[in-house]
């Protein structure tokens, strides 16, 4: 009976992530004033390709298709570890923080050798830029993780966020601020968000992300923009267990208020891109460096305190 409520946790996760896309979308719009997309837009653009036939280039090899299985098999395994409400999850174990980031390093990899198989010097340039901004991102979540885990005395993620009360709120809460604005700055970079990136770009001299997996179609397509839903989950989870430190003994109301998180969280990244410009790309490491330094600072106030 234990491991049904985590298969649950789990179920909503792989449903209900392309979801955020659609509010940051509708939330996009509203700033805008237009009608948007349908929040189920990702969903319908999901079962669309999945009924395509992919097309590949004679200059590509078995990297090029292995790449997005990699890429979302990758984020679903991250997100198996991954708390949900503060809650366990299937694969809980001490360091497990340490396993999810060679999990996302293991996904970046994946879909950077996929764009070089290519032999494209165009999606050879987005790699580039894709693994320059990794260097910087990187230490930011690690550091961040390892202050979290220094302030709750854990050494996994569902102890972290099982112990991660108001209480706690209360008496280190310079170190949680300054996390939380560290992993939401992760996660508008990671997540090819504005103003790191812009998802819906196609100008050469701005494109990253997007520029990488120009040549994937049909189902492989629909794996990378599902692992991007996924991975937009994973930050966004993040940032909901760190603002809601509410843990009231009853599954049912703490995954409700979970969830309502999650969707504010993808309504802040709506208005965030909707009230900033995107960054040069010179401009963006110091963006980085920016969430860098908060977590460093937040380790030096912990270990301080």
């Amino acid at each position: 009976m234990e491991i049904i409520k985590p298969a649950v946790q789990f179920l909503a996760v792989m449903l209900l992530s392309p979801l955020l896309l659609g509010v940051i979308n509708r939330v996009k719009a509203f700033f805008a004033g237009r009608r948007g997309q349908p929040l189920m837009q990702l969903y319908f653009e999901l079962f669309k390709l999945f009924q395509k036939t992919p097309v590949y280039s004679r200059t590509t090899t078995w990297v090029f298709r292995a790449g997005p299985v990699i890429g979302v098999s990758a984020m679903v395994t991250a997100l198996a570890i991954l708390p949900f409400a503060g809650r366990p999850s299937f694969l809980a174990f001490d360091g497990d923080f340490i396993f999810l980031i060679y999990l996302l390093g293991l996904a970046r990899f994946a879909t950077v050798l996929a764009a070089l198989d290519t032999g494209s010097a165009f999606e050879g340039m987005g790699a580039s830029r894709e693994m320059q901004f990794a260097v910087f991102s990187e230490p930011a979540f690690f550091l961040g993780l390892a202050a979290l885990a220094r302030a709750t005395g854990q050494s996994s993620l569902a102890g972290m966020f099982g112990v991660l009360t108001g209480d706690l709120w209360r008496t280190a809460a310079p170190v949680l601020a300054l996390l939380t604005a560290s992993f939401f700055i992760v996660l508008l970079a990671e997540n090819s968000r504005v103003p790191a990136d812009d998802p819906n770009t196609h100008l050469e001299l701005t494109m990253i992300h997007e520029v990488m997996v120009l040549d994937h179609s049909g189902p492989e397509l629909a794996y990378i923009l599902y692992g991007a839903a996924l991975k937009l989950w994973f930050f966004g989870s993040l940032i909901a267990c760190m603002v809601l430190p509410r843990h009231s003994g009853s599954w049912a109301s703490d995954s409700g208020l979970f969830l309502l998180a999650m969707f504010v969280v993808a309504a802040a990244v709506g208005v965030t891109e909707s009230v900033l410009a995107r960054l040069r790309l010179t401009k963006v490491p110091y963006m980085l460096i920016t969430a860098f330094a908060f977590s460093a600072l937040a380790l030096i106030f912990q270990v301080g305190r």
